[in-house]
């Protein structure tokens, strides 16, 4: 049986095969870089028009209280919740991820007087490391297994990005968290490449503080707010250092002094975007839908076929991805010299995936889409590259502003 034969059998049998036409996705393309931006759910569009033509087109300002627009942070952070192991009044949707990350860095420093490091590891997303050196901390690097050994009495707060963006490579959560307490520091988990896609139990690991991206497993559109979660324990002594309105306690007294309000919502700042807020609803509906333990199940049985049939077939590559599926996230990453120009060439034949300087070629596996077919389709297509040297022309070598 061919590889493709058994792809087609897989999807045949997949419980999640009915959701791909949830999905708008191009006629002809495999995508492979949902751990970048996910796919446009259908329902999106027509929420979308919804809102513009509807809501903001007829019923103008009202709408903030008839669509209930003032609410979409604290309802879209609830729906997100059960996908992260938070209870719903822990997570709210807003900003970015690099704005939330500020925010909860600067609060925990309050929360830690006396302390002033903020310890990750070097390699962690850029965004991650340049908003501790934006902030009042001091930055400490160390190592994956050097991490514990770095925790000391100056330490306020272990920050790390919970499955790693270009190996995938996935941190023991509840050890680490466990860890930094006994240290008697705080934790800030980067769930960017996790939420939706592997399973996050926040509140089991006892984590304190973590964020999220809304455009990658969440299917939010590019660009789409993030989330943050606030453990229930911290919500009193939360300290957000960017005050804006929409976190004050009563924000239509239009009061000259801040007093921030209960919970998780003092993490607001400034106006919700509402459009942005609609189109990733529409995302976290469709994951809530499916429940995040059908998601892990697909994920790693696909991403399981594509490593095997990867062994099989591209053997000339080399997989830096931890080889055992609950030990990464929802993607593989490969390593060749010429990395970037085999990307090129798999787009030009209708295979996405992505690269990652200076030498990774990225697979993401959103388990909500993609196919085993499409998983067959991108190895068939990598294969004949590699043994036709196809990656070898300039036209492919030359970089791009965005890759």
């Amino acid at each position: 049986m061919s590889l493709i034969d058994t792809a087609r059998a897989l999807d045949a049998g997949d419980p999640l095969a009915e959701f791909r036409g949830r999905f708008d996705l191009p006629e002809g393309v495999v995508y492979l870089d949902g751990n970048s931006l996910g796919a446009l759910p259908r329902a999106t569009r027509e929420r979308v028009s919804q809102v513009v033509d509807a809501e903001w087109g007829r019923d103008l300002i009202r709408s903030w209280n008839s669509a209930d627009w003032i609410g979409m942070p604290q309802r879209i952070g609830a729906k997100i919740a059960p996908l992260i192991g938070a209870q719903p009044h822990e997570v709210i949707a807003c900003d970015s991820v690099s704005v939330n990350l500020s925010k909860l860095i600067g609060a925990a420093l309050q929360m830690r007087p006396g302390r002033n490091v903020v310890l990750s590891e070097p390699g962690n997303f850029p965004t991650d490391l340049y908003m501790v050196q934006g902030s009042p901390a001091a930055q400490r690097l160390a190592a994956r297994d050097k991490i514990v050994d770095a925790l000391d009495d100056d330490v306020a707060l272990l920050m790390l990005t919970h499955v790693h963006y270009k190996t995938g490579e996935m941190f023991d959560m509840a050890a680490l968290t466990k860890a930094a307490h006994d240290a008697g520091a705080l934790v800030l988990w980067d769930l960017s490449h996790s939420g939706g896609a592997v399973p996050v139990d926040l509140n089991a690991c006892n984590a304190d503080l973590a964020v999220g991206c809304g455009y990658k497993y969440l299917n939010g559109g590019p660009g789409a707010p993030a989330y943050a979660f606030v453990a229930e324990r911290h919500h009193d002594a939360l300290h957000n250092p960017i005050s804006g309105w929409m976190g004050h306690a009563a924000p239509f007294a239009f009061s000259d002094e801040y007093e921030p309000a209960a919970g998780v919502s003092r993490l607001l700042a400034g106006t919700p975007p509402v459009l942005a807020m609609a189109a990733l609803e529409c995302g976290v509906d469709l994951m809530a839908e499916i429940g995040i333990e059908p998601l892990v199940a697909k994920s790693r049985a696909l991403s399981e076929f594509f490593r095997a049939a990867m062994a099989e077939h591209c053997p000339q590559l080399e997989c830096v991805s931890p080889a055992d599926a609950p030990m990464r996230g929802s993607q593989l990453s490969y390593r060749h010299k010429d990395a970037y120009a085999l990307c090129q060439v798999l787009i030009a034949r209708g295979v996405i995936g992505d690269f990652r300087d200076p030498d990774i070629l990225r697979f993401g596996f959103a388990p909500a889409y993609v196919s085993y077919e499409d998983a067959a389709k991108a190895v068939n297509a990598l294969a004949e590259i590699l043994e036709n040297d196809e990656w070898d022309a300039p036209q492919f070598k030359k970089r791009a502003a965005v890759t």
